[in-house]
């Protein structure tokens, strides 16, 4: 057996701290290496290893976390978030499924401004179910420009910006597929999924649909099943979610980030 400098600890704590803030015990089970430490043990462990790292702090549940500055990551009133919906002929970004609608909407602090709205000629015919569920029509995108045309438009939306949407995996991959086939370009960079996010925060919650939040929280829901409808609705619910991950302690957008991360078992 080695025992490892008090610094090297300090920097494996640092390390799991990245992945969101953890209890006293999850630190000494993988950082100190003990199996079952009793709760009272582990905190005064964890006091003792992290109690004067000035890139550590203990949160006001008991749990430690890396501070912004450590984590390189920017506090949540300094975000700027990039809410996105699209509207679509199928659910294969990466085979012959197009959008057909795009919206984006801006939140940063009080503010909430949709800066882009639009309907998106996919250049094929909409399905029959699609155009049941959204409304969109082939005659309503006939005139619409093709999503090159609006592709910088999109990208400028995003840059710099946090992307969120409602099941984030389905809208990233198709404005992804769209800006590499329009532009070439790869889409990158933070991420959150507010039904990741809801699942996580909302204890009892029988689905995590749009509709299930939208009613729970007693939000505004403009028009559903059209882009920027959802992107308000999905808007309006993340500052809600936002703030019940604040009541558990997270001030960051790693915090947040930790919070939808899948868990490893230790």
């Amino acid at each position: 057996m080695a025992v490892p400098p008090a610094s090297t600890l300090a920097d494996r704590a640092l390390a799991l701290l990245g992945e969101g803030p953890q209890p006293a015990g999850a630190l000494a089970r993988r950082v100190l290496g003990l199996a079952d430490p009793p709760d009272a043990i582990a905190e005064r462990l964890a006091a003792a290893l992290l109690g004067a790292d000035p890139r550590v702090r203990q949160l006001p549940d008991g749990r430690w976390a890396a501070v912004a500055e450590a984590q390189g990551s920017p506090l949540l009133e300094d975000c700027a978030f990039a809410v996105v919906d699209v509207e679509t002929t199928g659910m294969r970004a990466a085979d012959d499924d197009r959008i057909t609608e795009i919206a984006v909407v801006v939140v940063q602090g009080t503010r909430r401004e949709v800066v882009v709205d639009t309907l998106v000629n996919p250049g094929r015919p909409i399905p029959p179910a699609i155009v049941h569920l959204t409304g969109i029509t082939d005659a309503m995108v006939a005139a619409a420009p093709s999503f090159d045309a609006v592709a910088d438009a999109v990208s400028g939306a995003l840059a710099g910006r946090v992307f969120v949407a409602h099941n984030a995996r389905f809208d990233w991959g198709f404005v992804e597929h769209g800006l590499r086939r329009a532009r070439g370009v790869l889409l990158a960079g933070s991420r959150l999924c507010t039904v990741r996010l809801a699942r996580r925060l909302v204890p009892g919650l029988p689905s995590a649909g749009l509709d299930e939040l939208v009613e729970r929280f007693q939000l505004e829901m403009p028009a559903r099943h059209r882009a920027a409808g959802d992107a308000l609705a999905t808007a309006d619910l993340l500052g809600r979610l936002l703030g019940l991950a604040r009541e558990r302690g997270a001030r960051t957008l790693a915090d947040v980030e930790g919070m939808i991360r899948p868990r490893r078992v230790a």
